[in-house]
């Protein structure tokens, strides 16, 4: 299974009254989305399944990612992928589906940590900008993934 890791692109600033699971995508955060994704659809990334933290930011970049690269199916929203989220809760949601490729939206640190247990590599760190898309290919579905990171594209890569 490929598993293509996107954190969710630039969002409006926190302010006070406002939750946190509201903010928004800012008009610079989707312009630079865009030009990754474009790049990515370019590198033949087109995934089967696509799903999302319930957070705005996280559903407007899935719909972006949706649209860009062909998915023609429904975006899911996950509890999975919620900031609080586990990567072992990730991986149990995304092992049950019966995907080749499936993309996943939403936040860090749990995106790098994500990508840390699938590789089975605790300790790696992954500086994960927003917008920033990351392959892995997972050569096994079992209880404990087997990865093989094979690139990341960042939006300055892209040439945001």
């Amino acid at each position: 299974m490929t598993i293509y890791v996107l954190r969710h692109a630039i969002a409006e600033a926190r302010r006070q009254g406002h939750p946190d699971a509201t903010r928004a995508l800012t008009a610079a955060g989707i312009k630079k989305l865009r030009i990754v994704l474009r790049r990515a659809r370019q590198a033949g990334v087109s995934p089967a399944l696509i799903l999302t933290s319930p957070y705005t930011r996280a559903e407007e970049t899935a719909q972006a990612a949706a649209e860009i690269l062909g998915c023609r199916r429904k975006v899911v929203v996950t509890r999975a992928l919620l900031p609080s989220s586990s990567p072992d809760r990730i991986w149990k949601e995304i092992s049950a589906i019966e995907e080749s490729s499936v993309l996943i939206t939403g936040h860090e640190p749990l995106l790098s940590q994500f990508v840390a247990f699938l590789l089975n590599c605790p300790a790696f760190q992954v500086d994960l900008k927003k917008g920033a898309l990351v392959r892995l290919d997972v050569s096994s579905s079992e209880q404990r993934p087997n990865a093989i990171l094979k690139w990341m594209l960042t939006p300055k890569l892209a040439g945001a």
